[in-house]
């Protein structure tokens, strides 16, 4: 039947009320009838969900669609007319079988990655692409219902088309919701009304309630389509169900205080609980069944016997026990799938706790002392120095030698059960750590190091040592070093000390770089002394101004090598250097000679051009014809060429002192 829209609603009201209020008694009788019935119309065909609102069971029909790997397998012909698809986004009039969903349509959908149960591991969902023509798609029917019980079926329904799709007007899913007979009759009727397109993915749960009739134990649940396809009318459909619905069914504690229905107690206290149920109006002869679980609610087992409203029981062996009462109509009680359950009542008895007090002794002085205990709701600790704590594990930072002794821990359940116990702690003292005295040595010298008060060592840093892990190893450091020893006695506590070997420089002399003067000049010498507690002279003393200093001036007339002492007062040696002074003398070049045997100016000698050792000499005639040259000038010209006596005249010469002194050029007169 289809929903009644909301302008006609008011209209058959007053209609219907005028009526009522004439004076006809057979017609206000006639009207009354058509009141009630009215009111359960518009109860079963509001847009709203219409879950049931008083104690529901066990579902007798829960349709998940199962799991497994994408796609599953298609549903049996005669459940839905939609064509099956293995397709991850099914196109018009199809469906698939699917745990999750991405990317479909230019992600103009929805992308799931689970389907609506949290938790259900590769749970699959019927993804459906509605068809161009409203109609039924999908067809179920349940069996072995129970006569004149009323059953809650709902479903949980997702529209997958996104609001921004199809420009913001993409249509929306619009379900319809039969019961039927078997034979055809609708037993019920219920519409979601427009199922919105959202910005996110929202699942929404749609269902209401409905008596079968009597003599009835099969259904039909027949799903329409009312909206046409194209842009938009896409959903996801999972987790169906049927679950009995009757009238509220409350369990209670009836002598002891509950807490959101659980009770806690200890075995030593063999308590005697009772529990009550009541039923709300609703059944016409109610019958009551309280059950217990043992899987924590998956699964319940009738109490034998246990028939009344009230159970009575007594504990005294440790153990969670949950409860709950059931309730049918008396015909119906023995049938588990026609009753209603009440909540949940939980009684938890404790057993007498087992405390084991522990701890992580021995330890050693500083360290940190760990105490345990366990199997409990509350800790009380006490112990040495005043010591005391309520928490299970506590921590003592630093543990001292006042520390030491016998700790207690008083335990107690939440059911009250109480126990005691106790743990020893010994508290072991740093060994004394040695690492000895400090050392000096000079540079690339070694020195023997000895700790001592342990049995295990390690020294860092490990640079300069010639093993880490022994008691006396060989430090060799190139520089000033602070070594540190641990040292581990035989309980594994450690202690540290530590030693500075300090490294004495070796003097080093560096005289500086070369010089090169002019005869009767002087210059600076660069010398350079390194290392500690210095000392320094200059050798020979000849031509130089200070010899205790590291740059005195010097002027010696000719070439001159000095040497540069150094020494150190810590024991570590002496180091020297040399510097060469090269003394350039003044050249004198004569501008005639000549060379005829007599032994009067026979060559042309150059006055100290042999103390430019690099020089080149070199003499030209007239025409521009190179006719002597030398390097260094070791002999000086005798005026030949080629062995062969050179003619009188005017010749011409370079000469390139090198160094960076300026070249010499001029001429020379060859005379007979």
């Amino acid at each position: 039947m289809p929903a009644l829209r909301a302008p006609d609603i008011p209209t058959m009201k007053r209609n219907v009320l005028a009526v009522y209020l004439s004076t006809d008694t057979t017609l206000r009788a006639c009207v009354k009838h058509i009141l009630i019935n009215l009111a359960v119309l518009l109860s079963a065909t509001a847009g709203n969900a219409q879950l049931c609102t008083g104690s529901l069971g066990d579902p007798v029909v829960s349709i998940t669609f199962g799991s497994g790997s994408n796609p599953g397998a298609a549903l049996s012909p005669s459940k839905t007319n939609y064509t099956y698809t293995t397709a991850s986004c099914p196109n018009d009039g199809s469906y698939t079988i699917t745990s999750s969903t991405s990317g479909c349509f230019t992600n103009t959908w929805h992308t799931l990655t689970e389907d609506h149960t949290p938790g259900d591991i590769n749970g699959y969902m019927m993804l459906i692409n509605a068809s161009f023509n409203p109609g039924v798609f999908y067809v179920d029917t349940v069996k072995s219902l129970c006569s004149g019980t009323t059953y809650e079926f709902s479903a949980w329904i997702l529209s997958i088309l996104k609001s921004s799709a199809c420009s913001f007007a993409g249509k929306t899913p619009n379900i319809t919701f039969n019961i039927e007979s078997t034979t055809g009759t609708v037993i019920q009727t219920y519409s979601t009304g427009d199922i919105p397109n959202l910005s996110s993915p929202q699942w929404n749960q749609y269902g209401f309630y409905f008596t079968l009739p009597a003599g009835s134990s099969d259904v039909v649940i027949r799903m329409i389509n009312n909206a046409a396809g194209g842009c938009g009318n896409d959903l996801v459909l999972d987790d169906i169900a049927f679950r009995p619905c009757g009238p509220k069914v409350n369990a209670a504690f009836a002598n002891v205080n509950g807490n959101n229905g659980a009770v806690n107690f200890c075995i030593s206290d063999n308590k005697v609980i009772t529990l009550s149920g009541s039923v709300q109006s609703g059944f016409n002869n109610p019958a009551f069944q309280w059950q217990r679980s043992f899987n924590k609610g998956l699964s319940w087992s009738d109490i034998p016997g246990e028939t009344n409203a009230s159970y009575t029981n007594t504990y005294s062996a440790p153990g969670t026990f949950i409860y709950r009462l059931t309730a049918a109509e008396a015909p119906n009680i023995g049938i588990p799938r026609c009753r209603v359950a009440s909540n949940l009542l939980t009684i938890v008895i404790d057993s007498i706790p087992s405390p084991n007090a522990t701890s992580n002794s021995p330890v050693c002085d500083g360290s940190s002392l760990h105490l345990s205990s366990a199997n409990a709701q509350t800790y009380t600790w006490s112990g040495p120095g005043g010591f005391s704590s309520d928490v299970a594990s506590p921590v003592i930072t630093p543990a001292t030698p006042a520390s030491e002794g016998e700790y207690y821990v008083n335990v107690k359940t939440a059911g009250g059960c109480v126990a005691s116990d106790s743990t020893a702690v010994i508290i072991n003292p740093l060994p004394v750590a040695d690492a000895g005295a400090d050392a000096s040595i000079c540079q690339e010298t070694t020195t023997g190091l000895s700790a001592s008060g342990g049995i295990i060592y390690n020294w860092t840093p490990a640079k300069g040592l010639s093993n880490t892990t022994i008691r006396n190893p060989v430090a060799s450091p190139d520089t000033t070093t602070m070594y540190i020893v641990q040292v581990t006695d035989e309980h594994k506590c450690s202690n540290f000390d530590s030693l500075l070997v300090t490294v004495l420089l070796k003097p080093g002399a560096n005289a500086g770089p070369d010089k090169k003067i002019m005869a009767e000049q002087s210059v600076t010498l660069d010398g350079i002394a390194t290392g500690d507690k210095l000392s320094w002279y200059w050798t020979p003393s000849q031509y130089i101004d200070n010899p205790a200093s590291l740059t005195p001036r010097v002027s010696p007339p000719v070439n001159f090598t000095y040497t540069l002492h150094v020494s150190t007062s810590n024991g570590c040696g002496d180091a020297f250097d040399n510097v060469f002074v090269r003394v350039f003398q003044k050249v004198t070049i004569p501008n005639a000679f000549s060379p005829n045997g007599d032994g009067i100016n026979d060559r042309w000698v150059i006055d100290k051009l042999d103390t430019y050792p690099e020089s080149a000499t070199e003499v030209y005639n007239r025409n521009g014809q190179l006719v002597f040259r030398s390097m260094g000038y070791p002999r000086p010209w005798d005026g030949t060429y080629n062995g062969k006596p050179l003619p009188v005249g005017t010749y011409y010469y370079i000469i390139d002192r090198k160094n960076g002194f300026p070249l010499l050029s001029s001429w020379v007169l060859i005379i007979r």
